[in-house]
């Protein structure tokens, strides 16, 4: 297990403006330069489901490590949740365009998101950094978290858990994992990632989509 399972147990869950917590150094920094060392070959923007990427084996190693029953129950804990009979969805991204980051809150058929960074050990840019808001307003936020390698951003997935960042086009990588309890909302969901992912490969095939 190359996760600090302690730190995450010792994390404190904030309430406001909707539950959430914060654990910096999930993976430590060796194991995030092995992973971003492994981390799959993607030039394009968006969200690209496992099945349609491939990583090498400590990239591998830390989703093994996200998808363990050991996450999965501290996560429940923490937000006071039943996710026993819940499935995991795992996506990626590594880079986003200047148009992404806009507010949102993550559909509720999603239980809990899990967003752990696979960037270097500091952020040098204004965007790119996730508020956790209190409205529809992206200046109404609590916090403010920069995407650096090693940090977990977790919360549990209500109606109003909206969040979003100011404008950044470049790397920005991430391993996404939501509990979801409908197995045909989540097969829905991978299908239309990979039916994304088919299409952005596709424009890539002939020179379009690149971001540096």
């Amino acid at each position: 297990m190359l996760l600090d399972l302690a730190a995450l147990k010792a994390a404190e869950v904030q309430s406001s403006p909707f539950p959430h917590l914060v654990v910096p150094f999930f993976l430590p920094q060796a194991a995030v330069a092995a992973a971003i060392h492994d981390y799959p070959a993607i030039d394009m923007a968006g969200i690209f489901p496992l099945d349609t990427i491939e990583g090498g084996p400590a990239f591998r190693q830390v989703v093994a490590d996200m998808q363990s029953e050991a996450v999965r129950d501290i996560i429940a804990e923490k937000f006071d949740m039943d996710l026993s009979n819940h499935q995991r969805m795992m996506t990626v991204r590594a880079r986003c365009r200047a148009t992404d980051g806009k507010i949102h809150a993550d559909a509720t058929f999603k239980k809990a998101t899990l967003l752990l960074y696979l960037n270097d050990a500091e952020w040098k840019h204004a965007g790119g950094r996730l508020r956790v808001l209190r409205s529809k307003n992206l200046e109404d936020y609590s916090g403010e978290v920069a995407p650096v390698g090693g940090l977990l951003f977790a919360f549990k997935c209500v109606e109003h858990a909206f969040h979003g960042h100011k404008s950044f086009e470049g790397v920005r990588r991430y391993l996404m994992m939501n509990f979801v309890e409908d197995p045909a909302m989540l097969q829905r969901e991978l299908g239309r990632h990979r039916v994304s992912a088919a299409l952005k490969k596709l424009k890539r095939a002939f020179g379009f989509g690149k971001i540096g």
